[in-house]
């Protein structure tokens, strides 16, 4: 059976640029990270940007989404940072409203392999206008060996999370 231990907690009492998790133990077998956030950017949704213990290179990522009736799907390689793995409400969307997103980063402190993750997103909004919520699945890649000891979320843009905004780390053992 598995079990979740909780590795830090966060939440934003005023805005914050960036929320960082460091000096993450290897005891565990996996990382699991919860999200229910939002962001100052004046739009209806706002790309979250993760980072693995501050590297800029070697990322990739692929997503499926559904932000209208026409799902879509796409790729990026080569990225400085993963940007297209989870959404959250921009400033436009209805009051209040936070996301819930969950990322799982499997074998995060094995030195023998690159580091996968694996996230959900959904973007809600009381609007079915095209653009203004989405929903999305998305895996990515950090193409590098380093035992993941720290990671760094922001929004791509460069705004801020705000206030009530959380964010939890789990470590996994026994899954």
């Amino acid at each position: 059976m598995a079990a979740f231990t909780v590795i830090g907690h966060h939440e934003c009492t005023t805005t914050d640029t960036v929320v960082t998790f460091s000096s993450i133990a290897s005891s565990y077998d996996h990382l699991m990270l919860t999200i229910s956030a939002r962001s100052d950017q004046a739009t209806y949704v706002s790309g979250m940007g993760m980072k693995f213990n501050a590297a800029t290179t070697n990322y990739s990522e692929t997503r499926l989404l559904a932000s209208s009736s026409t799902p879509v799907s796409n790729r990026k390689t080569g990225e400085s940072i993963l940007r297209a793995w989870g959404n959250i409400p921009g400033s436009s969307s209805l009051a209040d409203t936070f996301s819930s997103n969950t990322v799982w980063i499997p074998n995060y402190a094995n030195t023998a392999n690159f580091k996968q993750f694996f996230a959900q997103s959904a973007d809600p909004n009381n609007s079915t206008t095209d653009d203004q919520w989405n929903v999305m699945e998305s895996a990515g890649l950090w193409s590098d060996t380093s035992a993941n000891s720290q990671i760094d979320l922001s929004i791509v843009a460069g705004d801020d999370f705000v206030q009530y905004s959380n964010f939890t780390l789990y470590g996994v053992t026994g899954a």
